[in-house]
């Protein structure tokens, strides 16, 4: 009742301002489990996909989501809950993953659609990057239910980092043919399987939405970049310490050769 009523006040008006363009809708099952598995660009992305979809379809989110404390943090949980998202604890890297999966095969053990995003985290400069192994293919293979890849195309662009107000335009959601694993039913913890499956799906994804592949992971970018962020800002505060020194010395040598004539004036 409430994703019903979050969809109409969410997802109607998303749908009238921003006109998404939607292919492949035929390939989203009208009833049965199906992962969909999209890339991400940006916090959009989970709002978007279910809003041009008849079915109701399950996302992961942050636990802080809905533990945030006072008024503002109450409603959040309210619409997050509304728009279909599950909390999970991301604090410990092993326990966040176990419970992803937990929640994902009790998602499609109820026969509906399940949400992930294989990168883990939204892009950090708009290409692919590396899937992570352990909830994708551990769902598909635990359930046996088909997955269906999802290109989410110029979502970054509506609303960029450090802008308030987002953008009016079209983005595109292009959904490909769904992908049928059973040949590994039960290797789900076999590595070398769970990489090549999402290895494969990754590449469908790659295929839909034309962006640049690159053979790492995204939090493993954010990372470099953070650090490349960090190291630059503190080059630059050294220089404008060095600058700040070098006119220091200026002016005291300047008010060194001033005070010197002076002297020499006032010899007998």
């Amino acid at each position: 009742m409430l994703y019903g009523a979050m969809k109409v006040a969410v997802g109607g008006p998303l749908k009238v301002a921003f006109r998404p363009w939607v292919e492949g809708l035929e390939n989203v099952p009208a009833e049965g489990p199906a992962i969909l598995a999209s890339n991400h660009l940006s916090f959009s992305d989970s709002f978007f996909l279910p809003a041009v979809l008849d079915r109701k379809v399950t996302f992961i989110a942050k636990a802080e989501y809905f533990t945030t404390p006072g008024v503002k943090g109450r409603l959040t949980a309210a619409f997050f809950k509304g728009v279909g998202q599950l909390p999970v604890d991301r604090s410990g890297a092993r326990g966040a993953g176990e419970a992803a999966i937990k929640s994902g095969i009790e998602v499609l053990e109820r026969g509906e659609l399940f949400g992930i995003y294989p990168e883990g985290t939204r892009s950090p400069d708009g290409r692919l990057y590396r899937g992570k192994p352990g909830g994708l293919a551990r769902v598909a293979l635990a359930t046996g239910a088909p997955v269906i890849p999802v290109a989410m195309i110029d979502t970054e662009k509506i609303q960029p980092p450090g802008k308030v107000m987002p953008k009016l335009m079209r983005p595109g959601i292009r959904i490909g043919k769904p992908l049928d694993f059973s040949r590994y039913q039960g290797m789900e913890h076999d590595r070398f399987v769970l990489r090549a499956v999402t290895d494969e799906v990754m590449y469908e994804i790659m295929k839909l939405s034309g962006q640049e592949y690159v053979d790492m992971y995204a939090t493993a970018m954010k990372r470099q970049l953070t650090e490349a962020a960090k190291a630059e800002k503190e080059a630059e505060k050294a220089a404008k310490a060095a600058l700040a020194r070098a006119e220091k010395e200026q002016a005291e040598k300047g008010k060194s050769g001033q005070e010197k004539p002076e002297q020499r004036r006032t010899e007998p």
